[in-house]
């Protein structure tokens, strides 16, 4: 890129993780004609940097696509640039380094800037109940798949819209629907698109997403009588809910007070549930309890149950086993390990091998970033690379098994040579103690006809 001269337009940089950096190009600045998008910065997942976003999707103004750089590089590029303003558009990052990034966009001399629900959130003609959380690998996944099976137990057509996850050819993913595996095979989908979307199909769900939200919705609004927006890490959503519930975690609590957005998705919700009440400490579910009684006096406050179980059921005695969990989860989530371990535990394995000292390539890059990670592998697999990795450094721990905790089905992708058992787990409510189902229908019964 060349040093900026004069220009008639605010120039802008737009930081991001391939996510809601897209999307709040699409719907705030794409249009705009007293704005130049320079370049976005790309953060948390690898291999995103090197791009450009392409000129199909960014419109007619920018025939020649937008550059995606390094985020390692913003300072150099608002100064070079001259950049008059930094958008910050990713999620799950802690309040602190939310406000170092915004320091060296400062110091470098432009302004910084947030989007927030008004400018960015798509308005749809049907009812809009939405999943979001405070983190990361709090359980939205779960209590998704259970809404949506309440809901079609209640007869109503359902269209879940995922959060973005385009690590691919942007330009073929700009509207992607998602009915079976073949479908997920047919757009040559990540890992990490894979644990997103293979649980919905599994139990009979349509997913839909990409990268053009307005054209998503139009599709998915078309095909449904109901919007299940299931939201990514711990941002808001994209499309204007009805109903907002917001998973609080215990097993990370005081995270919803000191992480990006999820305290302001906390403050948005209609319906607080505190999730993995089961195996959480009574004293940290009495804390995210206040938490949420004063971020969100409003809110309806529920508990709720993460049940983990082995598949194939039965136990682990006499097994050395290795443990994959959910990549995202364990990494940039910040957790040490997850249901897979929990699982592993409780099903009397003799051994759970840690996998560390023969992690290879981008799994041995993933342990020296995120040293908190226990011994477990994360399904790093934005990829073809990265899945080669993990399955090369699976094998290296020479286990009698692996438990899964990954919602993904590794055995069929990886072709192990050691059986996979995989660690489902599953929301549920626990008795006595208000009931989300009960809320749910209750909203629906003053939206929609014919629910009972």
């Amino acid at each position: 890129m060349n040093h900026a001269t004069a220009s008639p337009h605010r120039r802008i940089v737009i930081m991001g993780a391939a996510g809601r950096d897209f999307h709040n190009f699409n719907v705030v600045y794409r249009d705009d004609p007293a704005v130049r998008v320079i370049a976005f910065t790309a953060a948390q997942i690898p291999g995103i940097a090197g791009r450009r976003y392409p000129a199909s999707l960014a419109g007619p103004r920018y025939p020649q696509g937008i550059p995606i750089v390094d985020e390692a590089e913003l300072a150099g590029l608002v100064a070079a640039e001259r950049i008059d303003e930094v958008v910050f558009a990713y999620s799950d990052i802690a309040h602190v380094e939310v406000m170092h990034r915004a320091s060296i966009a400062l110091a470098a001399g432009a302004d910084f800037t947030m989007l927030g629900p008004r400018r960015t959130m798509l308005e749809s003609r049907l009812p809009v109940i939405a999943v979001s959380a405070v983190r990361t690998g709090a359980g939205k996944s779960q209590v998704s798949r259970w809404l949506s099976g309440l809901l079609r137990q209640l007869g109503l057509r359902v269209a879940v819209m995922r959060h973005p996850m385009p690590y691919g050819e942007l330009a073929r993913q700009a509207v992607q629907r998602f009915a079976s595996r073949a479908d997920l095979d047919a757009a040559d989908c990540t890992i990490e698109e894979r644990e997103e979307y293979e649980p919905h199909i599994a139990v009979g769900g349509t997913v839909f997403a990409g990268v053009d939200y307005a054209r998503i919705l139009a599709e998915a609004q078309a095909q449904a009588d109901l919007v299940l927006w299931d939201g990514g890490n711990n941002d808001f959503p994209f499309v204007r809910p009805d109903l907002h519930i917001v998973l609080v975690d215990p097993l990370r609590a005081g995270h919803e007070r000191d992480w990006h957005p999820g305290e302001a998705v906390l403050r948005m919700a209609d319906v607080v549930v505190v999730a993995k009440s089961n195996s959480a400490a009574p004293d940290a579910i009495a804390r995210v309890e206040a938490s949420a009684r004063e971020l969100a006096p409003r809110a309806a406050l529920v508990r709720g149950e993460s049940a983990v179980r082995l598949d194939p059921a039965g136990s682990l005695a006499g097994m050395r086993v290795v443990v994959v969990e959910d990549g995202p989860t364990i990494t940039h989530g910040g957790m040490p390990n997850g249901a897979g371990w929990l699982a592993a535990r409780q099903g009397g394995a003799l051994e759970i091998v840690d996998p560390r000292p023969s992690a290879v390539g981008s799994l041995a890059e993933a342990f020296r970033r995120y040293p908190h990670i226990g011994q477990v592998l994360p399904a790093m697999g934005y990829s073809a690379s990265e899945a080669a990795d993990l399955r090369a450094s699976i094998v290296a721990t020479r286990a009698d098994a692996v438990v899964s905790g990954t919602p993904v089905d590794l055995g069929a992708l990886l072709d192990l040579p050691m059986p996979v058992i995989r660690a489902r787990y599953d929301y549920r409510e626990p008795p006595g103690n208000g009931s989300l189902a009960n809320l749910v229908t209750g909203f629906l019964r003053d939206r929609l006809e014919g629910v009972d």
